[in-house]
């Protein structure tokens, strides 16, 4: 069997420079740009840059001109949906560190328009005592300052830049980072003017489960595709990118002309709440409870009707009215992540969202009780039962956190537990009244018919 390969020469114009070569943006970025070429007559050739100086991707993307299998499998409106495609929008893939002068020549060309990144979380971050000497030591962000200065010096306009990496205002955070490197580095006035007007950052939200190599079945893949591929990627079919920046760009990148569910937006912050509330609440406030009934996974949660009822609850009757989107959108969005949860192809472990549990609560779920507890006056029963069982999982051997936060949560009192605002930001004693009779309820019932109790509530 043949290695998958091009079967003419790659005509695209090379206008994304896309920092990572990783699993999430080939299930993703270039997922979009691929259908852009060929349901929209588009004409972005992707130029892929590893970000850091390790890992075969870029090799192998090489070995097979840029060329992978996409295979997209979840549910759609309740019926089984899978989708095969070869990806041809990627024109090839430089290791700067081994390339750097192919790396820096991209700089010099007219036609790039575009710089997309996904270098982890921890990947835009500043540095002080970085030297522009000192390529393979440096951030991502201040190779990106590098990069701009030879963009800048050829007299070359600008970029529209697109992070993808899951922090807060991750455009912002980038350019102040390039900023301050081009302080450091010594750059000049006249280059951080270029920056800040020929430049476009934007800040964006991005959402799919890319669940990457199947190595499972990629040997079974490969007979049925009829080529060998190392770099087989594998997502679900849900997609959803968020970007706050000027809707004039939408004209140049008409995602949604193709139905992709690109969103261009003048705020991102309801988006991320409305993502943080309501798919990673639903987790955090369901994970935990659905461990103590005996399951392992999220699919075997949404099988199981006590507990998918729970859910359904919590999030439609408590978080949902919590949030300022249009309500419609809100429901959709959940329909959406309970299908996602429903996903057959995808074996999600209960345990696995269960790390941490006590800061995810914080952020997840905490905010939906008080934002509820406030127009209503009175307390959202799936959620507070929810924290219920959260300490009483943190009284079992299976929770996995930090050591301190672990011997805390099995020991302490309620009382205690529940004033311990360095956990929560705030006192929860005014809670302690339904939490206390939840325990009880879960000691001397078990956690089914005392869950069951509120969903009859």
């Amino acid at each position: 069997m043949e290695r998958l390969k091009r079967k003419e020469k790659c005509n695209l114009t090379e206008r994304v420079l896309q920092f990572g070569e990783g699993n999430f943006l080939r299930g993703f970025v270039d997922w979009m740009f691929d259908r852009l070429n060929k349901e929209a007559g588009g004409d972005f050739g992707v130029v892929v840059v590893q970000p850091i100086n390790m890992g075969p991707v870029v090799d192998f993307l090489n070995e097979q001109d840029g060329l992978y299998d996409l295979y997209l499998r979840g549910l759609q409106n309740g019926e089984k949906v899978e989708e095969t495609r070869v990806v041809e929008c990627i024109t090839r893939g430089i290791n700067p560190y081994t390339n750097n002068d192919e790396f820096f020549e991209c700089a010099l060309n007219p036609d790039l328009r575009y710089i997309v990144s996904n270098t982890t979380e921890a990947g835009i971050e500043y540095k002080p005592g970085m030297s522009a000497d000192n390529f393979d030591d440096n951030t991502f962000p201040g190779r990106l300052t590098m990069f701009l200065k030879k963009r800048f010096d050829a007299g070359l306009p600008g970029f529209l830049l697109l992070p993808c990496e899951l922090i807060d205002n991750n455009g912002a955070v980038l350019k102040d980072c390039v900023m301050k490197y081009a302080d450091d580095f010594g750059y000049g006035e006249d280059f951080k003017k270029w920056v800040d007007e020929e430049n476009y950052f934007t800040s964006t939200l991005v959402d799919r489960i890319v669940t990457g190599y199947p190595r499972d079945t990629a040997a079974e893949m490969e007979k049925e595709y009829g080529h060998l591929d190392n770099v087989i990627n594998t997502a679900e079919i849900f997609h959803l990118w968020v970007i706050q920046g000027d809707k004039k760009y939408a004209e140049e990148l008409p995602f949604d002309k193709i139905g992709l569910n690109v969103l261009w937006t003048d705020d991102v912050t309801p988006y991320k709440k409305r993502k943080v509330r309501i798919l990673n609440g639903a987790h955090t406030m369901m994970v935990l409870a659905a461990h103590l009934a005996g399951l392992e996974t999220v699919k075997e949660a949404m099988d199981d009707e006590l507990i998918f009822s729970f859910m359904k609850k919590g999030i439609f009757d408590e978080i949902i009215p919590t949030l300022d989107l249009p309500k419609e959108e809100l429901v959709q969005f959940a329909n959406d992540v309970i299908e996602r949860f429903q996903n057959p192809f995808i074996k999600h472990y209960l345990l696995s969202i269960a790390l941490n549990s006590v800061s995810k609560y914080q952020v997840r779920v905490l905010p939906s009780v008080l934002e509820y507890i406030k127009a209503n006056g009175e307390e959202p029963k799936c959620l507070v039962f929810s924290l219920a069982a959260l300490i009483a999982f943190y009284r079992t051997d299976a929770a996995n956190d930090n050591p301190d936060v672990m011997e805390f949560m099995k020991t302490a009192s309620v009382d205690d537990i529940l004033a311990k605002t360095e956990y929560w930001g705030t006192d929860l004693t005014m809670l302690k009244g339904s939490i206390n009779a939840h325990l009880k309820a879960i000691d001397e019932k078990g956690i089914r018919a005392a869950m069951q109790d509120v969903v009859n509530a």
